[in-house]
């Protein structure tokens, strides 16, 4: 195991010599700590049966009176408006599994959506919040960038890792300030989509994430062993889950 001002660390999750400020899109997980579902639980869409009876009405009842010139609602017209990408893939939640937020839920949606804000460079592509960890994708777009930085450990800036920092840093902030238990899993995973192919298969399966929550292999909320906690092996048993994905729906088009 490698050391860093004299002390072990894991090594690094990032691919050797790739520059993670570079142009590209990147797909991203975050985890809570221990798999803790902090952000909420997955609900289905209550059944509705069609041959239910009707409730019945009394027509003769007398109507609610209604002010039909209602006060409007109080707007600051002098906010800052947060900057979001109109084209960014929300979760449909309309009957499908959706995600039923907490207080902590809702805040990590928010932010999120809120990255381009403080990250001018990046634009938001699919996401989802899910009870225990979140998936996205983050593109960036640097039209004067030219140089090659290799990705190295230590301070990070202008790329990836500073914005997953950044956003871990902000939500914990919150929850510490509002006494919200609340823990992140140190780290994140990442992949880098290179292919056209590879993006619209990574969209279907954060959109599609809701929906298989019962056999998500993060839905666990179990201590990890010690002897388990190993970053890189989680690492592999999402990319061979990605992969497995990804072949599934090669295999579907080949197919059509």
């Amino acid at each position: 195991m490698e050391k860093f001002r004299n002390k072990y660390r894991i090594p690094s999750a990032r691919l050797k010599g790739y520059d993670y400020g570079a142009n590209g899109r990147y797909f991203v997980t975050i985890c809570t700590k221990n798999r803790v579902a902090y952000f909420g639980d997955i609900v289905s869409p209550v059944a509705t049966d069609n041959n239910a009876l009707p409730v019945e009405t009394n027509n003769n009842a007398v109507p609610v009176e209604t002010n039909n010139n209602p006060l409007p609602v109080e707007t600051n017209n002098n906010a800052l408006p947060v900057e979001t990408n109109n084209n960014a893939l929300p979760v449909q939640t309309d009957n499908y599994p959706s995600l039923r937020a907490t207080e902590i839920g809702k805040m990590a949606a928010k932010f999120w959506m809120e990255i381009p804000h403080h990250f001018p460079f990046v634009t938001l592509d699919a996401f989802v919040v899910m009870p225990n960890h979140i998936h996205g994708i983050l593109c960036f777009y640097k039209p004067n960038k030219t140089d090659w930085i290799p990705n190295q450990f230590g301070p990070q800036s202008q790329n990836l890792g500073s914005v997953i920092r950044g956003f871990k840093a902000s939500l914990k902030r919150y929850a510490n300030k509002n006494q919200i238990a609340f823990e992140w899993q140190p780290r994140y995973h990442d992949s880098i989509i290179r292919t056209e192919r590879s993006l619209h298969a990574i969209r279907r399966y954060i959109l599609n994430n809701p929906k298989n929550w019962d056999k998500d292999r993060l839905r666990s909320n179990q201590k990890i062993p010690k002897e388990k906690e190993n970053f890189l092996s989680q690492q592999i048993a999402l990319d061979l889950e990605i992969d497995a994905y990804l072949m599934a729906d090669e295999a579907g088009e080949d197919q059509e």
